[in-house]
């Protein structure tokens, strides 16, 4: 069953299975496990970025395309929510529309942008991604009428899902029954059905065609595969994945503005979390979100930690100031890479093979 379940890509490692089954209970009982408002957060968005990758990884991973554009699916996931929400009110239609909505403009640009650019190589089709991603970020910021401009788009989404609601007036284990825990579990629930599904994909005949141009693009035009088609399906369904993640964002945070789903960072924090995970892995991405998220989230609140213990030592206490979180984590992505070549999960299963 677990096998079918997994379409028969098993973990492979021992040490993998148990990160992956302790990934998966951590987030299953986040909510109890770690109590309050900021750990909730991280856990949201670990599973926001869980599928955000793992769509990414689709595209250069298993088919070998380097696109800079696919925040733009993502933000395009968060604004559908969001205008729809805004213009229709607090109710289930306007997500649903909004997220069809977004599926449907995602579905048109990545068809637009994979049959004109994909027949383009490497570095250039990169660039041409990149430059539409600017394109699209500039219009959003524009279109202050639709989109809130910088300011972006706060609304309201269903009582149901929201924290004023509460289905209970006792605590359960310490944590309040409310709307927030519900839509925690939708994102949670709506997060192993998406990797699942991608589980299925690159374990399918097209992904193993995807595989294939990813190797030996000529060959596999040799032998009778248009790789264009199967370049520019892999790019729509990447698309539509991330459109997917950018939706659930929207319905966790209630907002959404050109910084938190467009912003080039978001597409930087990409590749980091699947080079650490490991590319061409759907398992790297879970593996590298909750690291790169846990230490995004909480390496400021360790160094000042480090820092206060060493105050009789002016040096050391400089180096581990809280303001310089950003270099320890480049620190930290450099020894990754370094120790990790073929990312933590290719690591452990040729380790297994071995």
């Amino acid at each position: 069953m677990l096998r079918r379940l997994l379409s028969n890509d098993l973990p492979r490692s021992k040490v993998l299975a148990v990160l992956l089954l302790a990934v998966l209970l951590g987030l299953a009982f986040a909510p109890f496990l770690f109590p309050g408002v900021k750990a909730l957060n991280v856990a949201a968005k670990i599973l926001v970025f869980i599928v955000l990758v793992a769509s990414f990884d689709l595209l250069l991973g298993y088919t070998g395309i380097v696109s800079f554009a696919h925040t733009m699916f993502f933000g395009i996931g968060a604004y559908g929510v969001a205008i729809a929400a805004t213009r229709m009110g607090a109710g289930w239609d306007a997500v649903i529309v909004g997220v069809l909505c977004a599926l449907a403009v995602s579905l048109v640009l990545a068809l637009a942008v994979g049959l004109f650019s994909l027949r383009v190589r490497a570095i250039f089709f990169a660039m041409i991604t990149l430059a539409v991603a600017s394109a699209f970020q500039t219009l959003a910021s524009q279109l202050s009428d639709f989109t809130g401009g910088e300011d972006g788009l706060t609304f309201k989404l269903p009582e149901l899902i929201s924290p004023s609601f509460e289905f209970s007036e006792e605590p359960f284990l310490g944590v309040s029954l409310d709307g927030r825990l519900l839509c925690y579990y939708l994102l949670f629930v709506l997060a192993v059905v998406l990797v699942l599904a991608l589980l299925r994909i690159v374990n399918s005949p097209f992904g193993r065609v995807l595989q294939a141009i990813r190797e030996n693009e000529f060959r596999a035009e040799a032998i009778g595969y248009r790789v264009v088609v199967f370049r520019t399906l892999s790019a729509v369904l990447s698309a539509l994945f991330a459109t997917l993640a950018g939706a659930m964002l929207a319905i966790w945070l209630r907002y959404n503005g050109p910084d938190t789903s467009l912003s080039f960072e978001i597409m930087v924090d990409v590749l980091l979390i699947v080079v650490i995970g490991g590319m061409g892995t759907i398992y790297g991405a879970a593996i590298g979100a909750v690291l790169f998220v846990v230490a995004q989230s909480y390496l400021q609140d360790l160094l000042r930690l480090g820092s206060e213990a060493a105050s009789g030592l002016p040096w050391l206490s400089a180096v581990l100031l809280p303001d310089r979180w950003l270099l320890w984590l480049g620190v930290l992505f450099v020894l990754s890479v370094y120790y990790f070549p073929t990312g933590i999960v290719g690591k452990l299963r040729s380790r297994s093979a071995k």
